[in-house]
């Protein structure tokens, strides 16, 4: 006796929208079910990596994660074409930690003029352009970001409710996306992107951040969050909800002590390397399960397992 399976019908689709531009440019969201259940609706564009760059040198990292870029990491503009030219790099995310005002605190000119340089290294693959989330400086910052690369179609993130005002109109001005982000949060992320709809962000136009805990660290948060989210989104058609959703991987899984303790100072957790790379790997791919569909990412090896792993699930479809 053959066996029905069970089905969840869906009215609600996840906006697709378009990064970069030309022949290089990448297609995100446009899902119509839960993540990795292509048996009950299409799911057209797979989770997409973003690498990321830094403006400054890391100076925090441990040392299985400086090893895959050393030889670039004072220059990031040669660290931006080699993730994309050496590790497969769907999109790249300038992160400019060397902003802060209470580190480097880099000038906006400074930091658009580097951004242009990375774009036009880049010839078309998508650039996420991420502030420290300082709310003045980064308002500063992307704003001149958004005018130097005027019609770049870049991302720039974190847009926050104090300051989504100045960064959404440079967004609408120049061309380019954002992303939104909140405190884990479903009701707080859906008044952010009514805010921005209302300052006429096309919805298209908006990824949302709704705040990436890692493994150990709140990523039962951020899962609840974003599984709540797209529910919304796909069982109750909220358009405000309809939106794809972007992780901060890298950054958050080898801050955590597990993941850059060294060996001598914690011989019980393992090989060092082993270990950090397994913990990015890990939060990544539970956040995939939750419907990510931007993951920034740090370690080329944890990159090539989510992608093996990715691939598999898919395949039980």
């Amino acid at each position: 006796m053959a066996i029905e399976i069970l089905k969840e019908k869906y009215t609600g689709r996840i906006k697709e929208e378009t990064l970069g531009v030309g022949e290089a440019a990448v297609k995100i969201g446009g899902a119509a079910a839960l993540p990795f259940h292509g048996f009950e609706g299409e799911i057209p564009n797979p989770p997409k990596i973003a690498m990321e760059v830094y403006d400054t040198a890391p100076e925090d990292w441990a040392e299985a994660a400086v090893e895959p870029f050393k030889e670039v990491i004072n220059d990031p503009v040669a660290w931006a074409k080699l993730v994309v030219e050496r590790y497969g790099a769907d999109l790249v995310c300038l992160q400019l930690a060397g902003t802060d005002p209470g580190g480097a605190n880099k000038s906006a000119a400074e930091s658009a003029k580097l951004a242009e340089q990375i774009v036009g290294g880049l010839a078309g693959t998508p650039l996420i352009v991420y502030g420290t989330g300082k709310v003045e400086k980064d308002t500063e910052v992307l704003k001149a970001v958004a005018e130097r690369c005027t019609g770049s179609n870049l991302l720039l993130g974190p847009v926050k409710e104090e300051n989504y005002r100045f960064i959404g109109a440079a967004a609408i001005g120049y061309k380019h996306g954002v992303v939104a982000q909140t405190p884990i949060d479903v009701n707080l992320a859906k008044q952010l992107n009514i805010l921005l709809g209302n300052l006429g962000v096309p919805m298209d136009k908006i990824v949302m951040d709704t705040t990436t805990g890692a493994l150990g660290y709140g990523i039962e948060y951020t899962y609840s969050v974003m599984e709540r989210i797209r529910i919304a989104a796909l069982t109750t058609n909220d358009e405000k909800m309809q939106l794809p959703i972007l992780c901060d991987v890298g950054r958050e899984s080898w801050k955590c002590k597990e993941a850059k303790i060294s060996e001598r100072e914690a011989p019980e957790l393992g090989p060092a390397r082993e270990r950090g790379i397994l913990w990015e790997a890990m939060t990544a791919m539970s956040l995939a399960m939750a419907g990510a569909d931007i993951l920034v990412m740090r370690h080329p090896e944890a990159i090539r397992l989510v992608r093996e792993t990715m691939g598999e699930v898919a395949k039980c479809d």
